[in-house]
């Protein structure tokens, strides 16, 4: 009886496991039918998260842009910062440059104008010392005059000097000629290539057995002298006029 029982009891469980399995598999189906669904939520929901990034990619574009636009107005402000600089630094170097050359000229100017004014002094010193040495004579001693008739000048003018000295030595002895001599004045008449013409103004006291009591004069010397040559004096006009003064 017992067994019977136990068999009929064990059908029953059966049964009524066949019962429960039978809606655990309609479950199972109504959990696949559920299952279909959350992967359409799952495809939604990453477009949501598509969505949530689209957002952030604007944004990272938004910066990549700013931060492109940033470095591409650095770049412009650095390029016309050089450009700036570039034009200072040139306007700079033309300003030292033009102050360069007004200095070098002016330099230069100064440096011929003193030496301008230190030839013509030099051919003024020249012509006046000349002067009075032409000029002083001493009956006593007319070979120190004829000495200084002929210095510091050039190997032509010197010929003819001597020359003129000679015939001019007739004259002096006889009127026992004695004469001193003074520089006035010197003044460089004209410059032409290092070619100075002097006229020089001596002051001359001349006695002679004519006017023993001395006749005070002033003689006119017209001298030429080169520069290039060593200032030698290369002509020489009014040697005659003291022998003129009587």
């Amino acid at each position: 009886m017992l067994q019977n029982g136990q068999k009929a009891a064990t059908v029953t469980q059966d049964d009524d496991e066949s019962d429960s399995i039978t809606p655990g598999t309609d479950n199972r189906a109504a959990d696949d039918e559920t299952h279909g669904e959350p992967v359409a939520a799952t495809d939604s929901g990453g477009d949501a998260e598509s969505d949530e990034l689209r957002p952030n990619q604007s944004s990272r574009g938004s910066r990549e842009a700013t931060a492109a636009g940033t470095a591409q107005s650095r770049r412009v402000s650095v390029s016309v910062r050089t450009l700036v600089v570039g034009a200072l630094f040139a306007v700079l170097l033309g300003a030292l440059g033009f102050v360069t050359w007004l200095y070098v000229g002016a330099k230069a100017e100064v440096g011929q104008n003193a030496m301008h004014a230190a030839n013509t002094g030099h051919a003024e010193q020249v012509a006046i010392d000349y002067a009075v040495g032409a000029a002083r004579i001493d009956i006593k001693d007319l070979n120190a005059w004829k000495i200084n008739l002929v210095k510091g000048t050039t190997p032509e003018l010197k010929e003819k000097l001597d020359k003129a000295a000679s015939s001019m030595e007739q004259i002096l002895v006889p009127l026992q000629w004695d004469s001193t001599a003074v520089s006035l004045a010197a003044k460089v008449r004209s410059n032409t290539n290092g070619v100075f013409v002097v006229d020089t103004f001596v002051g001359v006291n001349t006695k002679t057995v004519q006017t023993p009591e001395g006749l005070q004069s002033t003689a006119t010397y017209s001298i030429t002298i080169d520069s290039n040559r060593a200032w030698q004096i290369s002509d020489v006009g009014g040697v005659g006029a003291v022998l003129n003064q009587k």
